[in-house]
């Protein structure tokens, strides 16, 4: 049998990538085909630090509750790692009035995080089911979604967001539906695209002519090929939904006063740079931090999702 690397090179196409192995077992070099360790790194990293911030989440606020109406004088502005008056120990310091910002910072994790999966729920569930309607049915109503979705994308999300958060008011309700308003057309257009391009495949001319209607194929044929896109751009887009939360949330248009957010903990903090610069320095670090993360594996999905990037 033709060895699979040799024959790709006769046939002059290009085969998968190969590392030499010089302890075979037949003692002789053996070529097999490998992934580079970079990109291995580039999904379990990301994926261990977010799966770090879901778990302190969940479980950081009950293990550390946090109190947005407590107040203690003798402990205000005490620096990472300082004792407070009852013996405990502030890791992270604490704030103007004397809170303890590590429990403020995992609190915010949770609001966050629920903010975030929520609007991009919302936003990709509504804009898919517009993009597949626009994309299989065509006509007026793909021109009137479409340049609707268009204006949209043209107009500032940032703007946007802060427009509808100061119509809506500040709740957390309220920023999701925001956000979502902000975050819908995105996911349209890639699920118009997709469908575009799935309704006039030869499986789905197939089924077409053999009868199925057109839920059956919607079913069958485009919602397969959408959802892996979909899921894509639900993963790239979840760090541009928390940074928008928090820039909300920093303009007190977001998340109320009472209930702590990474954006309000680092508006706590704007006053105090020069003297207590823990206050707004940490959340923000921990929030790029995530972000970065999300940003990292987004990219490493769509790589590994486009067969013309997963080989190389």
């Amino acid at each position: 049998m033709t060895d699979p690397v040799t024959a790709s090179v006769a046939l002059g196409t290009p085969g998968p990538p190969v590392e030499v192995d010089p302890t075979g077992d037949d003692g002789q070099p053996a070529a097999v085909p490998r992934r580079p360790r970079r990109r291995r790194l580039r999904l379990w990293i990301p994926l261990g630090v977010i799966a770090g911030y879901v778990v302190a989440g969940l479980i950081g606020p009950i293990l550390a509750r946090y109190d947005p109406i407590a107040t203690s004088v003798t402990d205000r502005l005490q620096p990472p790692g300082s004792r407070l008056a009852d013996g405990s120990l502030a890791l992270l310091g604490t704030d103007q009035v004397g809170r303890d910002l590590l429990p403020q910072i995992m609190q915010g994790a949770r609001v966050s995080i629920l903010v975030g999966a929520a609007t991009l729920l919302l936003a990709g569930v509504v804009g898919a089911a517009i993009g597949i309607l626009c994309g299989y049915l065509g006509g007026v109503v793909d021109a009137v979604l479409m340049r609707l979705a268009d204006i949209q994308l043209a107009f500032p999300s940032i703007l946007l967001a802060v427009f509808v958060a100061a119509v809506l008011g500040s709740s957390v309700t309220n920023v999701v539906l925001t956000l979502s308003i902000t975050t819908w057309p995105i996911f349209a257009r890639v699920a118009r695209a997709q469908t575009l391009a799935t309704k006039s495949r030869d499986f789905a001319n197939a089924a077409r002519t053999l009868g199925a209607g057109s839920w059956h194929i919607v079913r069958h044929c485009v919602l397969p090929a959408v959802a892996s896109p979909l899921m894509v751009i639900a993963t790239v887009q979840l760090g541009f939904v928390i940074v928008a939360e928090a820039s909300l949330s920093f303009l007190s248009l977001g998340i109320p006063p009472g209930t702590p957010s990474w954006g309000t903990t680092i508006a706590n903090g704007r006053d105090y740079l020069a003297s207590a610069w823990w206050i707004a320095t940490i959340p923000g670090l921990v929030l790029a931090l995530f972000v970065v993360c999300v940003g990292v594996l987004g990219d490493e999905l769509r790589d590994r999702s486009d067969p013309n990037l997963s080989t190389r």
